[in-house]
């Protein structure tokens, strides 16, 4: 298997807090991270300006406030520091800040040259509640670094990784974080065919029996094009698994990682900003 000489470092890795069991989740994740990697590990809090400015309006004497705030605040992100700095270990860098959520941690992460962010995961579905309307979906779109989304407590480091594929230079670069990340872990290399047009196929009267000849045609150039992206990416039989599928990507995705008991899913998406 790979080791982390054998890949890029991961030089300077953060986690976002905002205090709750899923965020501290994440920071155990980074941390354990971190210490393989003898990397700088910060953990970050944003004062949320609009919180902030809320209190100022609801309170007489809203500077007194403020300051109470940032104070306590800085209290108890010391202290989870502190629970995260354990002796020998990496040592832990709080930085607090304030303003917008989004834009703090997307700037500091240009700032502090991040190379990782960590942040809880939110609900049962990792690929929506998680992240569709969440400051991790936002976050997502904006972070010009990976953004890792931790679900479960790191009693071990990555097993197995789901890497959807299309063959595009997106799957390259997913492949490349998911060795960078989870260097030991098993690639469990998915990709989803399907006939084109079938729909409209069907609608002008092709037969069963034709279509069953063009999907396994389907099927075998797909596979021919997993191998060849693994050829490519210089993988060896003992990195990585196939897992084809038929039909859209997305509704494989987690029935795939579950039944191949994967622990962790690489999924690049485009960095095009939008609100």
């Amino acid at each position: 298997m790979n080791t982390p000489e054998q890949i890029p470092h991961l030089m300077h890795i953060a986690s976002a807090t905002d205090f709750s069991a899923a965020a501290g989740i994440a920071a155990d994740r980074a941390t354990r991270m971190a210490a393989r990697y003898r990397a700088r590990l910060s953990l970050i809090h944003v004062i949320s300006s609009g919180w902030v400015d809320e209190l100022r309006t609801w309170l007489t004497d809203g500077s007194q406030w403020q300051e109470k705030l940032a104070v306590e605040t800085r209290g108890r992100l010391d202290a989870e520091a502190s629970r995260l700095s354990a002796p020998g270990a990496t040592a832990v860098m709080p930085l607090l800040l304030e303003g917008h959520p989004v834009t703090a941690l997307t700037e500091t992460v240009v700032e502090q040259a991040i190379d990782l962010l960590a942040v809880g995961a939110r609900g049962s579905n990792p690929l929506h509640h998680l992240l569709v309307g969440t400051t991790a979906e936002r976050l997502l779109r904006k972070v010009t670094c990976p953004l890792l989304v931790v679900r479960h407590p790191p009693h071990q480091d990555y097993q197995r990784v789901l890497v959807p594929l299309d063959f595009s230079p997106w799957s390259e670069r997913a492949v490349a974080l998911a060795r960078q990340v989870a260097p030991d872990a098993v690639l469990v290399l998915m990709h989803s065919f399907s006939i084109p047009f079938e729909e409209k196929l069907r609608f002008a009267g092709v037969d069963d029996a034709t279509l069953a000849h063009y999907r396994e045609k389907a099927r075998v150039e797909a596979r021919q094009k997993m191998q060849d992206f693994v050829l490519a990416n210089g993988l060896r039989d003992n990195e990585y698994q196939f897992c084809l599928t038929e039909g859209d990507a997305p509704t494989h995705i987690l029935t795939q990682a579950r039944e191949r008991g994967c622990d962790l899913i690489d999924v690049l998406v485009s960095t095009t900003h939008t609100p």
